[in-house]
Order: structure tokens, then sequence, then C-alpha cells
């Protein structure tokens, strides 16, 4: 069962979408202001949003832009629902990440493949991210979501420290020179050169504590990851 949150104030149009995605199995929370849906979202998770352009107080275009701008509310599939069928709202929509839209007036059969559509969308995206992650007790590097937490608080790491580090950790145990680096980690920047591999590794180490030590110096080579290492 998935949680869809419906953003909306035309009291019709909450009762049609709770009551077929109900019968669908979700469970649905209705809000009809924008200000409401965001505290919503703010005070519970969810799998999904059905968005109207249209509210009383904020417009669905600004809400669309604080959800996508929040930490914690930005990867929610959004579907906005709207009577502008112009394509430059459409549009812009889109351009602020909403992912898929419906106008009104809808079919709720339509409206509801594609709701079906996004949501097994979206755990297909959740399970591949499982995949790619790497985890070393509580030291966790998301590929997808490109972030590092260390027990639960994210570590700020530029995009070279970030690539070094999945890059290391992905083959545990194998000493790589300084130019094999370089070569997974390298794109065109010229900052990044084999005679600036142990600045970043340097920079990198300082912000990964306590598993600094997991990047382990091979004298003569280069360096290797070994998770057994902690400092």
């Amino acid at each position: 069962m998935s949680r869809i949150l419906v953003i909306e104030d035309e009291p019709d149009i909450q009762t049609l979408l709770r009551y077929n995605l109900q019968r669908e199995g979700h469970d649905v929370v209705i809000a009809g202001t924008g200000s409401d849906g965001l505290h919503e979202v703010r005070r519970q998770p969810f799998d999904l949003i059905l968005l109207d352009l249209m509210l009383p107080d904020r417009d669905g275009i600004e809400v669309c832009r604080i959800l996508r701008t929040s930490k914690g509310m930005s990867s929610i599939p959004i579907i906005m629902v709207t009577a502008k069928g112009d394509e430059s709202e459409i549009v812009l929509g889109l351009g602020i990440g909403a992912d898929d839209y419906v106008t009104k007036p809808f079919r709720i059969k339509e409206l509801l493949a594609r709701v079906k559509v996004r949501l097994s969308r979206n755990r297909e995206d959740e399970i591949e991210a499982e995949k790619q992650r790497i985890q070393i007790d509580d030291l966790v590097i998301d590929p997808v979501r490109h972030r590092v937490t260390i027990g639960g608080e994210p570590s700020e790491l530029t995009l070279t420290e970030f690539k070094l580090l999945q890059f290391l950790a992905s083959h545990p145990g194998i000493a790589y020179t300084r130019y094999d680096i370089l070569e997974h980690v390298g794109d065109g920047d010229s900052v990044v050169t084999d005679r600036t591999i142990d600045v970043h590794v340097r920079n990198l180490r300082s912000k990964i504590k306590p598993y600094d030590a997991c990047i382990e110096t091979v004298r003569g080579i280069g360096y290797r990851f070994d998770e057994r290492r902690r400092t």
C-alpha cells in the first residue's frame, strides 16, 4: 500500500480521488491548500503527490518548487493536476521538477494508470539505488542520490571526493595507482591530475572520520580501500 497526498481544493475532486485511490489500495491524505500540503509532507512520508496548480493560498508551481528544493521532500514523485492546458504552464511545471501532469477534466482511469506507472518507476529506482548503495557499518555511499552519510549525518563532499570514495570503496582490497584513480574520477577538469590525487585523498579523509583510515596508502603504488581499518 502506497501513501498518496492529494493537494486539491475542490471538494468534489477530493472525494473522487480519495474514493478511487482507496479502491486501488492506497492510503490517501487530502490537503485543501498548498500550505496544508507542505505541512503534511513535513509531518509524514509520502510515496506520491497529486498536486493541483490552482490553489487558494499558494499555487502548485510554488509548492512544487518548495518540495523540490527541500531536504527530505525532493525525491517524492509529483503528478500535477491542472485545469490549465496551456503548454507553457505544463513546461514550467515539468521544468521545476514535476514528474507528470494530467489536465482537468480528466478520466479517472487514465489518472489511476499514471499513478500506477509512477509508483512502479519509483519502486524500481529504489531497488536500483539499493543495489548500488555501499554500506560499511554506518558509512553509506549512495551513488543514485549522490550522497554520503555517516551515522545518518551527511558528509559534504566535492564531486571529485565523492567519485574517489565511491571508486575505491567499490573495489575493496585492490591497490590502484594514482593514474588508475585519475582515469575513474577525472572528468576533463584540469584541476584533477595525478599530482593532485594526494590532495583530494587528504581532504576526503578529513571529511569521513572515523573511516579515514579505510583509505590506505600503499607505498610506491597509490591507494586502496580496506573496510576493516578505522581510526
